[in-house]
């Protein structure tokens, strides 16, 4: 590893650190600004809401407290690692998170999984074959992705493939009382539980992947060394891989460091229709229970999953391209 490329890492997770704290203060006052709170959710489900339960709820949660001193109070708490308590769920936010990361990540690398293979594979045909009937098809396949709500389209999977054709199932992770997910058989069914979600969060993106992989392609392919190439008697097979798509990559690489935030957000939508047990749906519940402390650590642990993420693109950035990390354009 260069020392530029050493360089340029530090420089990165400097970065890194007023990042993270505007993330949290925004959060933070974001949810305070919000009307209403945890002791009048519980206080409405009660069904009786007297000053006095409504001030021991609120001393309970620390809702009596200035927003400056409880803000303190979190940020301290930071520092040891302590997202707080949830007293809606029960146990530490920590934990509660630990549980539901695990089917977001699972959901969201596999729907960019699909995304990219599949864009990839489709905008490469689409630029080989420009003008053809396949490229017709393709970019109008890609236009209808592009330009369908991720909603509507999970709806529509769980019409087409759970109600008529019955082939797959519409909700949760795996079925009551299945298999464990040690064995064969779970893995295989928390397959088929994926395959669903996993598609109708990849299908909007994979329609951006076929347009981006497309352009990019089409601009490289009037490069002058692909003309050489061409020239050496070079087949267009490998002209098409081994030339043009090794160098169209670099925007595709980008799109995928910029896509990650609205995965994140897709997979909300996506966690909610699909009944996924992911984070998506924790902040989905966590908003309407008015569950603070919750909804902060989830914000926060999804925020920085995402700067990470987008870390380790600009890594892979500066490795296909040198003159990233040496500061050069």
């Amino acid at each position: 590893m260069s020392s530029s490329l050493v360089h340029y890492i530090g420089r990165r997770l400097l970065q890194l650190i007023p990042i993270v704290l505007l993330i949290v203060l925004a959060t933070y006052v974001l949810l305070r600004l919000a009307p209403g709170d945890m002791a009048d959710v519980m206080a409405g489900e009660s069904g009786s809401a007297t000053p006095e339960y409504m001030a021991e709820l609120r001393s309970q949660f620390n809702l009596d407290l200035p927003a400056s001193t409880v803000f303190i109070n979190y940020l301290r708490n930071l520092l040891h690692l302590d997202l707080g308590y949830s007293f809606r769920h029960g146990m530490p936010v920590a934990d509660l998170i630990a549980t539901r990361v695990g089917p977001t990540l699972l959901l969201m690398l596999s729907s960019i999984l699909i995304a990219a293979l599949g864009g990839i594979t489709l905008g490469v045909l689409s630029a080989r074959y420009r003008g053809s009937w396949l490229d017709e098809v393709i970019s109008a396949f890609s236009t209808i992705g592009f330009a369908t709500p991720v909603f509507w389209a999970g709806l529509m999977l769980i019409v087409v493939f759970s109600i008529h054709l019955r082939w797959l199932p519409s909700a949760g992770m795996s079925s009551i009382g299945g298999p464990p997910a040690t064995s064969l058989e779970g893995l295989l069914e928390r397959g088929k539980h994926l395959i669903l979600p996993a598609s109708t969060l990849a299908f909007f993106y994979l329609s951006i992947y076929v347009r981006i992989t497309r352009s990019a392609m089409l601009e490289v392919y009037g490069l002058d060394f692909v003309r050489t190439a061409r020239a050496k008697g070079l087949s267009e097979l490998r002209v098409s891989l081994r030339h043009v798509l090794r160098n169209a990559l670099l925007p595709v690489v980008t799109l995928t460091g910029l896509q990650l935030a609205s995965l994140l957000g897709g997979s909300i939508v996506t966690e909610t229709i699909f009944s996924w047990p992911g984070l998506g749906r924790l902040a989905f519940d966590a908003v309407f229970q008015r569950d603070i402390n919750l909804l902060l650590g989830v914000f926060l642990f999804s925020s920085l999953l995402v700067v990470l993420m987008n870390l380790m693109v600009d890594i892979l950035y500066a490795f296909l391209d040198p003159r990233i990390a040496g500061g050069r354009t």
